[in-house]
């Protein structure tokens, strides 16, 4: 037999009576169990012949048979003390009811019995066609859990749905509890969540699609940042290599040039040594006849040869000779010098280079930027297409406006950006003066206001004097070797970059970096005052064609 933990819970098979395990379980008519002495001895009472349960009064007391079935599953029990589950596990996750008698195995369960709160297998189900007190039974489709599905007031089937309590009753129920209450059959009430439950497989599929949609976008994005870092690393590793080579030749250069002065040195020193060691042996040569004939007691003979050694061999004035080491006065800063120009050369062309494959990849982010007329001061003047603003003598009559800005002239974009990276170009020819950067959405629109990251704005501006301005705090010069005819604004919001350039050398002008943006940002144009029709020139926001 199967583990009685497979069939039926503890309380199943506790006698109402005496709480205890049953012993010798009998079943009465209205299908209620108990202990064969404890209902026999409840009947000896003064109470009627009744079911302590569900109160069924009996005219005549029932003649009481064991319940062979349950009086089975109840010594098993007692004999292992182990609980007993209402449906096995496995089976519960296999989607089947098992059979709540068969020990031993697991059996597809038949028909569950509303009455005995118990599924049967076709075998165990025979007496419910047999017995006549089971024929009276109500069996329904083989169902999990049967004690949870049964009203624990009334003992019926919760076959109902309360709608204004949301909690499920039995027939009963709806005559005392809820009997004003909106009640509805629980076949109806679950098409309804199935209805329900519909749609959420729907919204939750397209959540699933929606997430893994932003998965692959993300894995791109990475994949794509991985490709970009290769070869910007790779290409970095060249400039600079190409730049350590310029170094190390230079190095080769002059210590190639020291050891060439200093094996002059050599040479000469060796030649010199060279002439005086043969002096040297010629001297000693004419020192040694000397002693020879010094040592003659022959006078005659001393006399007549002394006349050929009476002169010095001949031999060099060595008293101008100055012997001079290599000093080296200059060497390596002239060598570093060259160097430093070379290098500078070949930064000048690599930078050139790199200016134009950056400002073409910040072009690749361009954006369609129209002014927003909200927020610009009085005195500015827009194009029908709100690309293009100037300034104006004349204000214009306009209702107050929070967003308007006053007294500078000043005027945002359209449309913010809160994330990810975008590209605009501003025409600035014949102008004298003028700002174009990015502003925050939440910048002081009234009142005097200076233009630096620290009140919200990232610009680049040019005065009268022809000199352009980078607005930080303090200012700083930007000189510029040609005069930009358009600027390029480009933005990295998640890196906190803003970089202007110059579109028509594809020049980069400057780049404010580790900027931190808590919200949204907006392109900034300022025209200035027309200074009498001097800066009476707009600004123009230009298509980037790519």
């Amino acid at each position: 037999m199967a583990s009685a933990g497979s069939v039926l819970s503890k309380e199943q098979l506790l006698c109402p009576i005496c709480l205890d395990v049953f012993r010798l379980p009998v079943s009465t008519p209205c299908g209620h169990n108990f202990c064969s002495d404890c209902i026999r001895t409840y009947w000896q009472s003064p109470h009627l012949a009744q079911c302590p349960v569900c109160k069924h009064r009996f005219y005549k007391t029932p003649d009481l048979k064991v319940n062979t079935f349950i009086s089975e599953v109840a010594s098993h029990f007692r004999e292992n003390k182990c609980e007993i589950d209402v449906v096995d596990q496995a089976a519960g996750d296999q989607g089947d009811v098992s059979c709540d008698v068969c020990v031993g195995k697991r059996v597809k369960a038949f028909k569950s019995c509303l009455d005995c709160l118990a599924s049967f297998c076709e075998t165990h189900l025979e007496p419910h066609h047999v017995v006549s007190a089971l024929k009276k039974h109500s069996l329904i489709s083989p169902m999990i859990g049967m004690q949870d599905r049964i009203c624990k007031k009334h003992e019926k089937l919760l076959d109902l749905f309360c709608d204004t309590d949301q909690s499920y009753v039995c027939h009963a129920c709806t005559k005392t509890d809820h009997a004003a209450h909106h009640i509805v059959h629980i076949e109806d009430e679950s098409g309804h969540r199935r209805a329900q439950m519909v749609k959420m497989n729907v919204r939750v599929q397209e959540m699933i699609s929606c997430r893994r949609q932003t998965i692959f976008e993300i894995n791109q994005a990475v994949d794509l940042s991985k490709r970009n870092t290769e070869r910007e690393v790779e290409e970095s590793s060249q400039i600079f290599e190409k730049l350590i080579q310029i170094l190390l030749k230079s190095q080769a250069e002059v210590v190639e040039a020291m050891k060439t002065k200093q094996g002059q040195v050599l040479i000469g020193a060796a030649k010199t040594t060279t002439e005086l060691q043969q002096e040297v042996e010629r001297l000693k040569t004419r020192k040694d006849e000397l002693e020879l004939l010094s040592c003659t007691e022959d006078n005659l003979y001393l006399l007549q040869k002394f006349p050929d050694f009476s002169t010095m061999p001949a031999v060099r004035q060595w008293d101008d000779l100055s012997v001079e080491s290599a000093e080296y006065v200059g060497t390596v800063r002239r060598a570093l010098r060259r160097a430093a120009s070379e290098l500078e050369e070949a930064v000048k062309v690599e930078l050139k280079r790199l200016c134009a494959t950056e400002f073409k990849r910040a072009r690749r982010f361009a954006v369609d930027v129209t002014l927003d007329p909200k927020t610009a001061h009085p005195k500015l003047m827009l194009s029908k297409s709100k690309k293009e603003v100037y300034h104006s003598n004349v204000a214009v009559r306009l209702p107050a406006d929070p967003q308007r800005f006053y007294p500078c002239t000043s005027v945002l974009g359209t449309e913010g950006f809160s994330s990810g990276r975008f590209y605009f170009e501003v025409q600035v020819k014949g102008k004298t003066e003028w700002d174009v950067g990015v502003a925050l959405e939440s910048v002081q629109r009234k009142g005097g206001n200076w233009l630096n990251p620290e009140r919200g704005y990232w610009t680049l501006g040019m005065r009268k004097e022809g000199k352009y301005w980078a607005l930080c705090s303090p200012p700083v010069c930007v000189p510029l070797l040609d005069e930009p005819q358009r600027v390029g604004v480009y933005v990295d919001v998640g890196w906190g970059q803003v970089s202007f350039y110059n579109p028509d050398s594809h020049s980069h002008i400057y780049t404010f970096t580790g900027c931190s943006f808590s919200e949204r940002l907006f392109p900034h144009l300022n025209p200035r005052r027309n200074h009498g029709g001097v800066n009476s020139a707009p600004l123009v926001v230009l298509p980037v064609n790519m």
